[in-house]
Order: C-alpha cells, then structure tokens, then sequence
C-alpha cells in the first residue's frame, strides 16, 4: 500500500465525526496515559509488598467487585442525572481515591481503597458509552468505538512502558501520577463536553411511553445473551492484567519485563486498530466474533509454551488481533441493541460483564497458579475461548432470523425499541 493510498485511508477513518467525538476521545487518552493502578496492582502487591497471589487475586478482586457495585448504579445515574455529570463525578472521585491507595499500609486498609477504586473508575464507562452512541450517527458508530479504542491502546502503550519503569523506582509515583492525569480529564469534561442524553419528544411523552427499568434490561434476551458472551470474553481478557503479570512475576521477570511485553498489546492496536476497523465495518459480525473470541482463547493458551519475554510478546500478538477485531464489533452490537432512552442502562449492564470478569478473573488465575500452576490457567482460557466462539455463532445467527429488529450488519443503523414495559 502506497504512502498516499495510507494517507487517505487515516482521513476516510476519521473524517464525520462531531468536535464532541474528539473532546471525549482526547480525555479517554489522557485518563490512559495515568493507567497504573490495573496494570501494576498484582506486581505492586506480590513483588513490591511480597503478598501471596491469592492475596494479590483478593485485592484485585475487590476492585472489580467494586465495578460491579457501580455498573449498574451508574448506568441509572447517567440515564436519570446525564452523561456528563456522572462522568465528572466518577472522574474527580476516582482521581481522590488512586491517590489515597498508594498511601495505604495495611493490608485491610488496601482492600478497601481497592474497592473503592473499582466502584469509582468503573462509574465513568456506561457515561462515555452512551455520550458516544448519543454523539456519533449509528453508521459511524463502530469506526467511532474503534477509534476510542485506539486512543485507550494509544495511551496504555506509551503509560505501560513508562510506568514499568516508574514503577522500579516508586509505585507511588504511579498512584499519584495517575491521580493527576484523571484530574485532567474530569476539568477536559466539565470545560468542553456539553450533555448529550436525549430528551423525550412531545409525541413521546403524550404516548405516555414507559421509563426503561433494569427490569426491562434484564428480560432482552438477545441483549443478556451478548452480556453473557461479554463476560466471557472479558475474563479471556482480563488474563492480560492479572494472570500474566502474576505468572511473569513467579516466573523471575521483572515489572519493567512486564511492562514491555504489555506495551506489545497497546503498540499493536495503535498501528492495526484503525486498518483492520475498515475492514470490520464491511465484514460480517458473526465471523468477525467467532474468530476473535478462538483467537483469544488459544492467543493467551500459548503463554503456556512461553519462556522468554519474546515469546511471550509473540502470545500477546495473537490475542491482541482478537482484541481489534471484538471490541469495536461488539461494542457496536450493544450500542445498535439499546433502546434511545435507555441508553445508560444498557451500557450499565454491558459494562457489568466486564466487572463481572475482572472480580472472578484474578480469584481465578491465583487459585489456579497457587495450586495448579499456569499451564493450567492458560489451558482453561483456551477452552473459554471456544465456548464464546460457539456462543457468538448462535447468539448471531438467532439475530440474523430474528426479523427486520435484530442486528445482521455492523454498521447498519437499526435501533431496537425496548422488548418490554419496565416496572420502574
């Protein structure tokens, strides 16, 4: 491909979309570039600390649990409140609450404040994800998510390499310079991102149309089937930050071994991410999903063959392209399946999955590494691997039979109605 033919594809990727768009976009990589606390947490607590792996997989499963507390909270908040004053405040209070926990001692104090940390940095994601669906037109919304994506890699590939080696020298230097950076976004919300939830028409409130409840949420099956799918895809995943660290560190790596081959995943998606999403907008979804979610699983299945940090960067390559090729694709799935007015909710529960993941993750790969050791930790992801393949092909193929309602392109501008009338 030509310089010029890669020229017009950058523009064509990232032409027609709002000024709003780029203010989220610009705030999504500042909040990444201060990514430290989920990257470092297992390698601050078992090297730095000298906690035991379990210990370390309770810590960081408190801090998703956290996540599931705030999921669903914050998607009520941001339908009810509006996207931009949740996300303000999930910002200012995750940035007070990173600070605090690299100060903690105690072990029962660090839990706390873990958690702590999981309900408040979770709070922000239903906001962002709805703001985005609100902002960008329905045809552009998986180039948008894709971007957004980018941005999150873009500033966990330059904070990864970095904070490793920060981290050599103070993990609370970490803690604190990410304090600092999600400050900055929550004064780049409050300056330059205007609300953005939709207000119900005339027409629509003389019909006397129903609020979405959780109740409704709850009864989509199509919806709860990808939340499902989701969840298992996210503690594929989720691997990334707590099942490699932990097992690099009881392997004799260093932070700074894991912060290079981390920034492997982060380099990759900033120079594939954009290409292959311009493929992904002309591909089919059912595909597309199936064979990242087989590339996930046997991409991290191979860490059991790996001994060298290039090796290991070789394993991060194959479930990296799962990464590019899923998240815009599913993202778009859930956006195209969620009702106007309730938006926040859905993401809510969509973004639950992935705290779902992140509590039963590292509870996962310390029992498993503790007792089994890894091998059988990357063993069991390449079997959840296949079982979300399988899924994804079923799941897709009911929605492509389903009628005119169901989503059988991934960019086709089709919005579901709510399935069912919400008691609250």
């Amino acid at each position: 491909m030509s310089v010029a033919s890669l020229r017009r594809a950058a523009r064509e990727s990232v032409a027609g979309l709002p000024r709003e768009f780029w203010w989220l976009w610009t705030s999504t990589l500042v909040n990444r570039l201060g990514a430290f606390v989920a990257t470092f947490m297992t390698l601050y607590l078992t090297v730095d600390r000298g906690y035991s792996a379990s210990f370390a997989g309770l810590v960081v499963a408190l801090h998703g649990l956290g996540g599931v507390v705030s999921s669903l909270g914050a998607g009520v908040m941001t339908d009810r409140l509006g996207r931009r004053p949740t996300l303000l405040a999930a910002q200012a209070s995750t940035a007070f609450s990173v600070a605090l926990l690299g100060f903690m001692e105690h072990p029962a104090a660090i839990a706390a404040v873990a958690l702590l940390v999981g309900m408040t940095s979770n709070a922000s994601r239903p906001a962002v994800q709805a703001m985005m669906a609100d902002i960008v037109r329905p045809e552009d919304r998986v180039r948008a998510f894709a971007l957004n994506y980018w941005a999150i890699n873009l500033g966990f590939a330059v904070s990864a390499t970095v904070a490793g080696f920060v981290a050599e020298y103070s993990y609370l230097a970490g803690f604190l310079g990410e304090a600092a950076l999600t400050l900055v976004c929550a004064v780049l919300v409050y300056v330059k991102l205007p609300e953005s939830r939709p207000e119900r028409t005339a027409a629509e409130q003389a019909a006397a149309e129903p609020e979405i409840g959780l109740g409704t949420v709850l009864r989509d099956g199509p919806f709860m089937g990808v939340v499902g799918l989701s969840f298992l895809i996210s503690l594929i995943f989720t691997q990334g930050s707590f099942g490699l660290p932990l097992a690099m560190g009881t392997g004799g790596f260093s932070a700074a071994d894991y912060g290079m081959v981390a920034a492997v995943n982060g380099v990759l998606i900033v120079l594939l991410q954009i290409p292959v999403t311009r493929f992904i907008e002309k591909g089919d979804p059912q595909k597309l999903l199936v064979v990242s979610a087989l590339l996930a699983g046997y991409g991290f299945g191979l860490t059991a063959f790996a001994g060298s940090v290039w090796s290991l960067g070789l394993t991060v390559c194959v479930w990296t392209l799962a990464e590019i090729v899923n998240s815009p694709t599913q993202m778009g799935l859930v956006a195209r399946l969620s009702p106007l007015h309730g938006r926040g909710r859905y993401q809510g529960m969509y973004t639950m999955s992935w705290a779902v993941a992140s509590l039963v993750a590292p509870l996962m790969a310390g029992f498993m590494i503790d007792r089994w050791g890894a091998g059988w930790l990357w063993a069991s992801v390449a079997v959840l691997g296949t079982v979300a393949a399988l899924g994804y092909w079923l799941l897709m193929r009911n929605l492509a039979e389903s009628g005119p309602g169901s989503v059988v392109s991934a960019s086709a501008p089709t919005v579901r109605p709510a399935p069912a009338v919400a008691e609250a």
